[in-house]
């Protein structure tokens, strides 16, 4: 078996729920050293909450979980609340979480272990832009910097890099080693009708995933999984095909506002999925995450 992959979660769980599917992913992944989680956007510090009760229902109470950046940089707020935080009175959960404290333990999470981590932003980007303004030098001290976000080959609004653009660009521009970006093009392709997710999320944190799901279906009926593909992507990089080239993301107001564009480049920084074998994506996740319902 390949090393351990010590994996940074940065997440605005809480919205859509492939937040809560990816964080048990990671869980039940033997290849992951989840170092920690932090929250963005909206309530972060209730979305704090959630990573914690998903964490302790599969009985990880030690894995670090903090709170960070409430807004987005110069930009409205897409998501001001954390629709899913209505399961928390009915699961165990610490809510003593300082605000705004998680930039800094990424920067120093990063800096005590140089070339070992992998960030792993399923959010909007505020806290990594963050992060890269403030300590340019922690971009080149990953192993590597994976997102799910982006538009890459059929459109170019999102809803992760556009709810934060200009902590996008900083991202886009950071002098990290490898950066992989998983974008709608490919996520998109990866989806299951909520009857089924019903059937097959259960065990362990599942049982907390599932009633934040609830709270999903009234609007969807259905999950696709974003950020559960990005995740596995770590773990499992032949489940999708990629090119290579330059991300750039536009941050002069307007209706082109956050609007990211990818030119294929051999020799570009980036690295971004364009084809997914959704079938085999699906036959990874449960394999994995069958520990829960074995369990």
């Amino acid at each position: 078996m390949d090393s351990t992959v010590p994996v940074l979660l940065d997440t605005d769980i809480g919205s859509d729920i492939d937040d809560a599917v990816c964080l048990a992913y990671l869980l039940a992944q033997p290849r992951c050293e989840l170092v920690g989680v932090t929250t963005v956007t909206g309530q972060p510090r209730r979305r704090a909450m959630l990573a914690d009760a998903v964490c302790r229902a599969a009985g990880r109470e030690n894995v670090p979980i903090l709170s960070g950046c409430p807004a987005p940089v110069l930009h409205k707020q897409r998501q001001p609340e954390a629709p899913q935080a209505e399961v928390l009175p009915r699961w165990p959960h610490r809510d003593d979480f300082e605000p705004c404290a998680a930039v800094e333990f990424l920067r120093r999470t990063i800096r005590a272990r140089p070339g070992e981590i992998t960030l792993l932003a399923v959010g909007p980007l505020t806290n990594v832009g963050v992060l890269f303004a403030l300590d340019p030098e922690v971009a080149r001290l990953l192993r590597r910097m994976v997102i799910m976000g982006g538009h890459y080959f059929e459109g170019r609004h999102d809803w992760n890099t556009g709810g934060d653009p200009l902590a996008a660009r900083v991202l886009f521009e950071a002098d990290t080693p490898e950066l992989v970006g998983y974008g709608l093009d490919v996520t998109n392709q990866c989806r299951m009708g909520a009857d089924e997710c019903r059937e097959r999320l259960q065990g362990g944190p599942f049982e907390v995933v599932r009633e934040m799901a609830e709270v999903w279906f009234r609007r969807r009926e259905h999950i696709t999984f974003h950020d559960p593909l990005a995740a596995a992507g770590i773990f499992e990089p032949g489940l999708c095909g990629y090119s290579r080239g330059r991300v750039t993301v536009n941050v002069e107001r307007g209706e082109e506002f956050g609007a990211v564009d990818f030119t294929e480049d051999p020799e570009g920084p980036h690295m971004v999925a364009r084809e997914v074998d959704a079938d085999g994506f699906f036959e990874h996740y449960f394999k994995v995450t069958s520990v829960f319902r074995d369990a």
